[in-house]
């Protein structure tokens, strides 16, 4: 009787701990009012939203909640990306969303795993967090979607050149089984039309056929390419907005090119707030990860665990760097630090150098000082 009247005396100030488990078919869903009570486990069709919110008010009449009791919820960042909280939060829910790789997992080598159990897992990870345990996992920063909406141009741009070189590539394949070289290029069909084999023969007929067509699909790719280009730099002339401003400002330092004045803009500069320059260094995946148990103490190199388009660019751009901006800080700071090394040692400096690198565009943003020896475009 004593537990009854504790529950009824504090119904109001509970609330409904709810974790998503998101499947491309079902949704796994778990509800519980804290530790002690048995989750209540529901499934669902994956994207009935009405579906979803008919169960948040099941499980709170089952709890004896009222109807305007405090829901937190979460789940996994992944395929159904940011909509799903945009959704709960236009409902008055408290949501995150987490980072699955920084999720605690049992290291034995066989271990279960399903939906339920994964459901359950968030669960306790959710009232852990909640409680004030942030080291519980890691949640992710939902851009606002102007800002997602922003990154489908050079996200585009980089899958259409990936494209571009993998027809390129299964061109130069196939005519590489006859014998034959030939560039890709704008003149390919015409050469394709002379190009004879080992035995001065001319292409076989379905092979070129085929030939023509993979050559058809390269030339509309790199239209599309020239196309979206097009578009970036009549963005980054005449375009507002924050994104396009970060961009411009990024675009004006020598060594630094449209392709990353527009990636870093629209990734990351643009909307992301940072406190310090670890923050900066983590979201790249350029910070160091040192492994230091008992007697055994080792570097392991850098993590990883960023965002990898930001990081492959940030790299290219030091070595960049190095050559158009010869006599700033960071480049000095370079030359005396890997310069008289060997190529492994220029390689491990470069990681170091695009960390740093970022950090004073980071700083070269938000202040608008100039990184110290480094020079603005002419134009």
């Amino acid at each position: 009787m004593q537990t009854t009247a504790a529950t009824e005396e504090y119904s109001e100030e509970r609330m409904l701990f709810l974790a998503l488990e998101l499947g491309d078919a079902l949704w796994k869903l778990g509800m519980t009012v804290g530790r002690g009570q048995k989750p209540r486990v529901r499934t669902i069709r994956a994207g009935d939203v009405c579906q979803l919110l008919e169960e948040i008010g099941a499980a709170k009449r089952r709890f004896g909640l009222p109807g305007l009791a405090r829901v937190v919820s979460c789940y996994e960042a992944g395929r159904d990306g940011f909509w799903l909280h945009r959704m709960l939060v236009a409902e008055g829910i408290a949501n995150v969303v987490v980072d699955p790789s920084s999720m605690e997992v049992n290291r034995r080598r066989r271990r279960a795993k399903t939906d339920r159990l994964d459901v359950h897992k968030l669960l306790r990870d959710l009232m852990r967090w909640h409680d004030g345990d942030r080291r519980v996992w890691s949640v992710v920063h939902v851009p606002s979607e102007e800002a997602e909406d922003q990154r489908h141009l050079h996200r585009e741009l980089g899958a259409l050149k990936g494209e571009r070189t993998r027809h390129t590539n299964r061109i130069s394949s196939l005519l590489l089984t006859q014998g034959i070289r030939l560039s890709v290029d704008r003149e390919f069909l015409a050469r394709l039309s002379t190009a004879r084999t080992w035995d001065g023969s001319p292409v076989a007929p379905q092979l070129r056929c085929r030939l023509e067509r993979e050559y058809q699909r390269w030339e509309l790719v790199c239209a599309q390419i020239r196309e979206l280009e097009r578009q970036r730099r009549v963005a980054l002339r005449e375009g507002e907005g924050e994104g396009v401003q970060v961009a411009r400002a990024l675009y004006r330092l020598r060594g630094i090119g449209e392709n990353f004045a527009w990636l870093a803009a629209m990734e990351v500069f643009a909307w992301r707030r940072f406190q310090n320059r670890r923050q900066v260094g983590g979201l790249a995946g350029l910070t160091p990860t040192p492994y230091d148990s008992g007697s055994s103490t080792r570097e392991q190199g850098i993590g990883k665990n960023g965002n990898r388009r930001l990081r492959a660019m940030a790299i290219e751009i030091a070595w960049g760097w190095l050559r158009f901006q010869p006599e700033s800080e960071l480049a000095r700071w370079f030359e005396k630090r890997f310069g008289s090394g060997n190529q492994r040692s220029r390689r491990v400096g470069i990681v170091a150098l695009a960390r740093r690198l970022l950090v004073a565009l980071w700083r070269y943003l938000e202040t608008g000082v100039v990184p110290e020896g480094a020079v603005l475009k002419a134009y």
